[in-house]
């Protein structure tokens, strides 16, 4: 069953603009975050809205007094990327992996 989410958010985060509402789940870039730490607060808030077709609030290039605040879920790490290299008749063969770590959060409100 669809549950009405009346107001959605555009953030940007680590030079990324993402769509967010309220119970959202999404993750987000590693960054360091002080031990005892359990919500997240992101002040570069693009434009708030609502679903229903109402007229969005666009900030230049942010809106003032709006924040989104979200809880930690936890941290994880995203799928494992390989990267071959290889170069016939030459005798160059390259494997690497690369593994992206995540914040895991929830977003709890969108405070006008």
């Amino acid at each position: 069953m669809y549950t009405q989410r009346p107001m959605y958010a555009i953030i940007e985060d680590s030079g990324t603009q993402i769509m967010v509402r309220k119970d959202d789940v999404l993750d987000i870039d590693l960054r360091k975050i002080p031990d005892g730490t359990t919500t997240l607060t992101f002040g570069k808030v693009l434009a708030v809205g609502k679903e229903d077709g109402s007229v969005a609030s666009i900030g230049l290039p942010y809106l003032d007094k709006v924040t989104v605040t979200a809880e930690i879920i936890g941290i994880k790490r995203g799928a494992k990327t390989i990267l071959n290299k290889y170069s016939r008749r030459k005798g160059y063969r390259r494997h690497k992996g690369h593994r992206q770590s995540y914040v895991q959060v929830k977003i709890s409100d969108i405070v006008l």
